[in-house]
């Protein structure tokens, strides 16, 4: 599933100084059309910076967003809103560790050995699982999940 930026340019500054800056609103998971709509929502909500006493403000839909033209008392102002597919974040957060699947146990026969008729009745506990000469009868490595 696509990231997609809802990203706006606004005018900033004043006179020789006015320039244009972007800025990234918020990311949606999901098809362009619903980053579309989630970016025509944030425009009713958004505030911009110039001019402090507007006078007339157009709303025009353009091929991948918004332009929003605000007119003040000297000069007009302009934002423009924009969906742009995320293709490369350098600082995204590390993706959420999957857990790790357990492998189910087998249903494997566990060779035995009979112990000598004259041998002693096999201890109960951990050391139930090991042949007579004290080997276990299964690894301690086996089954562990940390090994490579």
């Amino acid at each position: 599933m696509a990231t997609w930026g809802l990203i706006v340019e606004m005018t900033v500054g004043t006179g020789e100084r006015k320039h244009m800056e972007a800025s990234v609103l918020g990311h949606v998971e999901g098809s362009r059309e619903q980053a579309l709509a989630e970016l025509a929502e944030s425009i009713g909500r958004y505030t911009p910076e110039h001019p402090r006493s507007p006078k007339r403000s157009r709303i025009f839909r353009t091929a991948d967003g918004y332009l929003l033209v605000v007119d003040g008392a000297w000069q007009s102002f302009s934002s423009r809103f924009t969906v742009a597919e995320l293709v490369k974040d350098s600082a995204a957060p590390p993706p959420e560790p999957q857990p790790t699947p357990v492998p189910a146990p087998e249903d494997t026969a566990t060779p035995t050995v009979a112990p000598p008729e004259d041998a002693a009745p096999a201890p109960s506990g951990p050391t139930a699982d090991r042949y007579e000469d004290g080997v276990p009868v299964k690894p301690a490595w086996l089954g562990r999940t940390d090994l490579p």
